[in-house]
């Protein structure tokens, strides 16, 4: 697809604002019932989707040009999916985050990508993460796990731990229990450890497209030499990656999310707890694990009007709206630990605040990023939580940098961390 494939949706584009709220039959309260953190930030219109299909409009019939300004309103945003969520709500016609993701390409492919990125993109090329670190150092997490490595044993389960599990030492323990958890219950698997390569999917959301099909190729090839049939991860960013960005490009690999194999362990009897975990704990959906979490559906078809009005599509297009994202396998989870009272926050499942990390603004707009995640945390505390869990290495990390600085004393959990405590 190209920008202007997209043109459609900028003309059709009523103004009506919904992308900047939650689902309307959703809210619950004023306080909680904003959806879009990038205008509700900065409190101007080019900062929400409609505002920026507006100037993707502009720029493509030369109407303006690339400024400073535009720069910002298109890449101040984590791409968390909300507006596409909402605006396939109140219309079916529409895919905004789509059409948000190719300006971004444009602006990249003309050399309108942010200065902030640059050293981001220049380690991922070089050193094939998204943190800058060591490569050799990408499987210090598994020392002393003797678990197995592909590049010796062909397997046909792989275990991805991702960038943020694997070069973060304040991560590292989640995904060291998600491995002997794994071994444990008698799972057969293995892992690349320093030869894992990153996903690519946050180079994607950052307008970095060659740079992503990059990285697809080398591990799609990686898989098919070793015989992989099916990847889980912890990390949503590189389940989203798998599950939906890498069948475009020929991938027929099964993706599944940690969180969704604990679930099914337990609910087969492989794994069960022993021990009780006395707290209050409220879920966060990471985006790419929710709302943008849903499986990839191959469609090739035509676009056609009743009556020269009604869109429709033939065949029928499939919708992404966030209704199939994991929501109740981590739930599920939360609730068989003996002890644990779940409490939801008022924005949930596809619905959720972002986190504030994702689509380059972490490293880009850090104050942001850290508003973001602050006014989640306040959600959290509403609701009385002793703990917020998440199954994202990028929402842990950002909500724990905000909780620190924000001095909030609720603690920041992987669901993983809480799992094996309670085993």
């Amino acid at each position: 697809m190209a920008l202007e494939d997209y043109r459609a949706d900028a003309l059709r584009c009523t103004r009506c604002a919904y992308c900047k709220w939650i689902p309307f039959d959703l809210i619950k309260s004023w306080r909680f019932s904003k959806g879009c953190p990038s205008v509700e930030y900065n409190h101007f219109h080019s900062y929400s989707a409609g505002g920026r299909l507006v100037t993707a409009l502009s720029l493509m019939d030369g109407r303006s040009t690339v400024t400073e300004a535009v720069k910002e309103s298109v890449f101040k945003c984590q791409m968390c999916g909300n507006c596409d969520v909402t605006c396939k709500m109140c219309r079916y016609d529409m895919w905004p985050i789509e059409a948000l993701h190719e300006l971004r390409f444009r602006l990249v492919d003309q050399g309108h990508g942010l200065a902030q990125h640059q050293p981001v993109m220049k380690g991922f090329r070089s050193l094939s993460n998204m943190l800058n670190k060591p490569k050799s150092k990408r499987g210090d997490w598994a020392e002393g796990l003797d678990l197995k490595r592909l590049s010796k044993h062909k397997s046909k389960l792989l275990f991805h731990a991702g960038c943020q599990y694997s070069h973060d030492p304040d991560l590292r323990e989640a995904v060291r229990n998600a491995a002997e958890l794994l071994k444990k219950a008698g799972v057969d698997f293995a892992i690349l450890g320093a030869d894992e390569s990153c996903c690519g999917g946050r180079a994607y959301h950052m307008g970095y497209k060659a740079d992503y099909q990059a990285a697809a190729e080398r591990n799609l090839k990686i898989w098919a030499d070793a015989g992989v049939e099916t990847v889980v991860t912890p990390c949503a960013d590189c389940y989203h990656t798998f599950k939906r960005l890498y069948p475009e490009s020929g991938s027929s690999v099964a993706v599944i999310h940690m969180v969704e194999l604990i679930d099914r362990l337990l609910k087969q009897g492989k794994i069960s707890f022993t021990k009780a975990l006395p707290m209050r704990v409220t879920y966060h959906d990471p985006c790419y694990l929710g709302r943008q979490g849903e499986p990839y559906v191959a469609w090739k078809g035509k676009e056609k009007k009743i009556f020269g009005q009604a869109v429709v599509y033939d065949p029928p297009r499939p919708r992404y709206n966030g209704a199939k994202g994991v929501y109740q396998p981590p739930r599920d989870v939360l609730m068989a630990i003996p002890g644990l009272e779940l409490v939801e926050m008022e924005r949930n499942r596809e619905a959720a605040w972002c986190c504030g990390a994702g689509g380059g603004v972490r490293e880009a707009y850090p104050e942001y990023s850290m508003w973001t995640a602050s006014e989640r945390l306040e959600e959290a505390k509403s609701v009385g939580a002793d703990a917020l869990a998440s199954a994202c290495p990028w929402c842990e990390k950002n909500f724990a940098d905000a909780a620190t600085r924000n001095g909030t004393k609720i603690k920041i959990v992987d669901i993983i961390e809480l799992v094996y405590q309670a085993l």
